[in-house]
Parts: C-alpha cells; sequence; structure tokens
C-alpha cells in the first residue's frame, strides 16, 4: 500500500562558506549594537548585551580555548544551566574549530565518565564547582573551567597572544557538512548515544524555520523569548539560533523555579517550553483558588477552551463571542497580564501536549505551536502551522522536509534537518536509516494532512491475550491531573493492565488544601483512602480514551516521586520504564499476586 508522504520544500538559500560562526558574523555586522540577550542582575532586572559584545566575548574566549590546547576537531564539554555564558563557551568552541558537547549538570558520574571517554572530551567547562570535583576525580580527568564572567575573563586572559587571524582560520576552511556538536540524547534505555549535528543541519533549519509562513510568525518583528529550558537538550539550543537568525532578543533565566517573576519582568513575545510547563501554569492557577474564585476561573477556563475549539470549526457564534467577553475581563486578561501581556505563542515540544491544556491557552490568546521532532532531527521537523494548526496534532513539516509512515505506522522523517548518525556507532546509525529516512520509532497516524503521535513503537505492551495496549495514551491523559507526577502503565505479558501512580510533590499541598484535606507529605498520601478515591476518578476518566481492555484495572499510588538522581527519569523529564519497574517490582509483583484485579471496580 502507498503510504502519504507529507513535503514542504525548503525556502533557504544558504551562501558557500556559510556555518554557525559565520552566522553569527552575519548578523553582528548587520547591526553590533541591536541587543542580543538580556541578562538577570542581582536585583531582578535584565541588563542588555548587544550583538558587538557577544562576538567580542566569543572570540575572546575561542583564543582561549586555543591557548589551552584545543585543536581543530576537538570535543569541548558544557555543563551548566542556561545562561549567556553557555551560549559563549558554544560559540567559543565552534570559532576555536572545535566540537560543542552539551552534557546535562543532573548526569551522574557514570553518565559523565561515559559521555567524556566516548566523545573523548579533554575539556570541559562546568558552571558548578561540584560537578568541577566530579569530573576531576574520574579517571583520565579532563581540563576544567568554570562557567561564569570570571571564568570567561580566566579564558580570555589566557588567549590574549592569539591573533585574530589565527583565530580567524581556524574557521576558514569549515562547510556545511563539517561536525559541530555531539548531542547525546537522555534515552529512556540504555547508554546515551551521540547524535552528530553539522552546521548546515542547525545553520539551514533555523533560517527554514524563519521563512516558512506557517511557523516562523513568531520571530517577526520585534521579539523576545525567555528562555529556561536547559541548553543542553536540543530544542533550547535550536531556539536560541532561531532567535540569532531571526533578531528576537533571548532573556536566559537559569531555572525554571523563577519563571513566574521572569514572565512578568521580561515581557516575553515567545517561549520555547514543554507541555508540564503549561499545565503546571494551569493547575497553580486552579489549586490556588477556592470557593467563588475557584467556580469563576472553571467557567472562563472552559469558555477558553470553547473559543479555541470554535477555531477550527469555522468561528464563535454571537453567544460564545459574548461569555468569551465576560470572561476576559474577570479572570483570561489577568492570567495574560501575569503571563508578561505580550506573550503571543509558545513552543511546545518533548511530549504530547493534552488538548484540554492547548485549547485554554490558545483560547487565552497565545498562539500554542505544537511541535514534533528528536535530538537526530536537529529539534522540531514538524509542528501544527500558525492560527490554522488543529490541536492534539503535530502538523506538516517545516520547510526542507518530508515524513511519512512505515507499514506498521512508525513515523518516517527525511531533511536538510536529519543528523549525520551516531558518534562511534555506525552499526546503530544503520539501525535507524532507511534508504535516506530516519525511523524515530515513534508512531502516528496522518488524517488530513496532520502528523497525530500515537506513542513509542519500543513501549507497545502486549497482553497474555494478544491484545496491544499503547501506554501513551494512558499516561498523557493522566499527566496533566494537577497532583500526579506521572504514571506509569503496566501489562507486559499480564493478563490485564495496572499502573503505577507517582504523586507530585511540589503541587501535592495545593491540590489537598483544595480538596479540604489535611496536609501530609507523598508517603502519607499514597495510603490515604481519599486520595487514592480522587486518582482513581483522574483513572476513569483516562479510561474514556481507551477499550475496556485496555483500561487501567488496578493501580496503586507509589510511596515517593520518581526521581532523575535514581536514574527514574531522563534529565528531559522522560519516565525510564524498565528502571522504575524495577524498582518497584515488589508493587506489580503485589498487584498481579491475585488471580483477577479488584481495585478497577472503584476506580
Amino acid at each position: 500500500m502507498t503510504q502519504t508522504v507529507l513535503s514542504s520544500p525548503g525556502l533557504a538559500e544558504i551562501p558557500e562558506g556559510m556555518h554557525v560562526t559565520a552566522m553569527l558574523a552575519d548578523r553582528v555586522a548587520a547591526g553590533p549594537d541591536r541587543v542580543f540577550a538580556e541578562v538577570k542582575d542581582g536585583q531582578g532586572g535584565w541588563s542588555p548585551v548587544t550583538l558587538g559584545e557577544f562576538q567580542s566575548r566569543v572570540r575572546a574566549v575561542a583564543k582561549g580555548l586555543m591557548a589551552s590546547g584545543v585543536q581543530v576537531g576537538d570535543r569541548v564539554g558544557i555543563v551548566g544551566e542556561t545562561r549567556i555564558e553557555w551560549s559563549i563557551m558554544d560559540f567559543a568552541i565552534l570559532a576555536a574549530g572545535g566540537v560543542t558537547v552539551p552534557i546535562y549538570p543532573s548526569s551522574s558520574p557514570s553518565q559523565f565518565a561515559w559521555i567524556l571517554s566516548d566523545a573523548g572530551i579533554r575539556v570541559v567547562a562546568a558552571e558548578m564547582a561540584e560537578t568541577r570535583e566530579t569530573l576531576a576525580s574520574l579517571d583520565g580527568a579532563p581540563t576544567l573551567f568554570g562557567l561564569d564572567r570570571a571564568a570567561m575573563d580566566e579564558l580570555a586572559q589566557l588567549g590574549r597572544d592569539i591573533t585574530d587571524a589565527e583565530l580567524d582560520a581556524r574557521t576558514a576552511d569549515v562547510t556545511l557538512e563539517d561536525l559541530a556538536t555531539i548531542i547525546y540524547t537522555s534515552g529512556t534505555t540504555g547508554q546515551p548515544k551521540g547524535a552528530m549535528l553539522t552546521h548546515g543541519n542547525l545553520v539551514e533549519h533555523s533560517k527554514n524555520v524563519e521563512l516558512d509562513p506557517d511557523f516562523g510568525g513568531f520571530v517577526q518583528g520585534e521579539t523576545r523569548v525567555l528562555l529556561f529550558l536547559p541548553l543542553a537538550h536540543v530544542f533550547a539550543r535550536f531556539a536560541m539560533l532561531v532567535a540569532l537568525t531571526g533578531g528576537a532578543v533571548i532573556g536566559y533565566a537559569p531555572t525554571h523555579k523563577t519563571l513566574a517573576a521572569d514572565l512578568k519582568s521580561f515581557h516575553p513575545t515567545w517561549m520555547p517550553l514543554v507541555p508540564r510547563v503549561l499545565e503546571t501554569i494551569y493547575n497553580r492557577a486552579d489549586t490556588s483558588m477556592t470557593g467563588v474564585r475557584k467556580t469563576l476561573f472553571r467557567w472562563s477556563a472552559k469558555v477558553a477552551r470553547e473559543m479555541s475549539v470554535a477555531r477550527e470549526h469555522g468561528g464563535a457564534d454571537a453567544s460564545l463571542k459574548f461569555r468569551y467577553a465576560v470572561a476576559d475581563r474577570l479572570v483570561l486578561g489577568k492570567i495574560r497580564h501575569l503571563l508578561g501581556g505580550q506573550l503571543a505563542y509558545v513552543l511546545s515540544g518533548g511530549a504530547r501536549l493534552t488538548p484540554e491544556i492547548g485549547h485554554f491557552f490558545r483560547g487565552l490568546g497565545v498562539e500554542v505551536l505544537q511541535g514534533y521532532g528528536l535530538t537526530e532531527t536537529t529539534a522540531a521537523h514538524s509542528g501544527s502551522p500558525d492560527k490554522t494548526g488543529i490541536m492534539g496534532t503535530v502538523g506538516k513539516p517545516i520547510a526542507g522536509g518530508q515524513l511519512t509512515l512505515a507499514d506498521d505506522g512508525e513515523i518516517l522523517t527525511k531533511g536538510i534537518n536529519t543528523f549525520a548518525g551516531y558518534w562511534n556507532a555506525p552499526e546503530l546509525t544503520a539501525e535507524v536509516m532507511r534508504d535516506g529516512w530516519f525511523a524515530t520509532g515513534d508512531l502516528g497516524e496522518i488524517r488530513d494532512g496532520a502528523l497525530s503521535i500515537v506513542g513509542r513503537k519500543k513501549e507497545l505492551l502486549v497482553l497474555s491475550s494478544g491484545k496491544n495496549v499503547q501506554p501513551a495514551i494512558l499516561e498523557d491523559a493522566m499527566r496533566s491531573h494537577p497532583a500526579i507526577q506521572d504514571t506509569v502503565v503496566v501489562g507486559e505479558g499480564r493478563h490485564f493492565v495496572s499502573a503505577l501512580v507517582a504523586l507530585d510533590e511540589t503541587l501535592l499541598a495545593a491540590w489537598l488544601t483544595a480538596h479540604k484535606l489535611p496536609e501530609m507529605d507523598v508517603e502519607q498520601a499514597s495510603m490515604n483512602e481519599r486520595v487514592r478515591e480522587l486518582v482513581g476518578r483522574a483513572i476513569a476518566v483516562a479510561n474514556e480514551h481507551v477499550s475496556h481492555a485496555e483500561a487501567i484495572k488496578e493501580y496503586r499510588i507509589l510511596p515517593r516521586g520518581l526521581e532523575e538522581a535514581r536514574e527514574e527519569m531522563t534529565a528531559s523529564l522522560k519516565i525510564r520504564r524498565e528502571v522504575i519497574l524495577s524498582h518497584f517490582s515488589d508493587v506489580v509483583d503485589e498487584i498481579y499476586s491475585r488471580a483477577f484485579p479488584t481495585a478497577g471496580e472503584s476506580a
């Protein structure tokens, strides 16, 4: 059977000799006094850094790297939070002819050791002293630098005798096909794999995003992006490059914990984020209210969702417009103010966005661009088109890309953003490349020219009856619940489906208060009958998305949350299913110790 192929022609014309360092140079030449970024000061304000200042710091640090022994093609690691020094080091590595290897600060010693060994890294810039101590203790420890202003000045001093001509010679022969970065995927199974991205992947794809009329609206005109996702993740790093090529002012926010204050003080017009951020904003608003205020908020949220849905079906009628005007004056306008007052777009990626949450924010007046991609596709490969996207889908390919489905429903992608393979692992590269198409490992559906994500191919559960169950459908439905951190659906080789539910320690207190329950920690809540009853209601709602045979029949609330430090979650907050099932094997065994499920009846 012939499969549908969705295709979007490339729009960018990249001149010969272009690469990431040259892209920065072009932007500087066009306006050295334009603001590149704003950096938080000690008083919560924002200090501007011009393009000219940024490039000067990049070149000074690049000279320091050269003086420290970094040669053309050397891999250099960066470990730190989202700060301008991260980007200075990134561009400096490339300017010195090196290859950037970002590493999550939360990596374990064994993960650090693996990445350093596999990539052959001998120089690392790490923000935290504790991280530098860990790296220094490893066999074959690399040369270490900090990742703050003082460390940048130190490197600049080291390179004071390197001439501009010597520095420029390092990139004189760089082409679009040359390696720019190795990004180790925070895989849910096995050791991380190093995805190789070229200068062409980064330069041409970022320019295509800017030029694509269906996706590039967020960087048109005078725009501001609040960047708080970790730059070790391809999504945040690529967003930074799109901001550079599109001329957006970047606000570097080192932590999501100050997001509420940063939104109000920085006033972004767009943000890249993961769905969990939108879910948390909504749930915090909902759980913080009681009585009439909660009733009014929920009514207004319902009207906002109806307004968003109506956009997909010809527009709102007079009655809905009137109700929206009331909701906007009483509630929605105040929420927009809390989001900074200028937020026009959010770029949602990294996980599936539940339509209910997406419709709320779009109804609020924030265009929700739902993207789909992987590290291997240089972040987003497809997305829901601006103003015409269907909520719950990830639309069509961005300019320069194609996608189709294999016979088993696996999503295959092709385009200028396709990676160059896995570092030191040609056999793994061969496993995922099929005649130029990259096999993503995700299952999808194409309807009316739009792609929807069904789940992960490797996570498909097969019950003892032979019934196939896609856990992502149930897990995604549960994830937006304010009290739930995550859910792990269980059932491989079993005679029914069950679930392990982890409570969200951050939002638990407010949720308990909203339900007139006493204060308790996660362990106490996991044993509370009223909590169990309320979680059971959430499971009942999730079960409405699947057939009876696929529905969750039993569940247990875990006595603690899932932790990245225990390797139960990746740095990008994806669950490691096999690790969790191993850590809670006694809970799973207890569920299936009975011949038939019992708890599911109350769920």
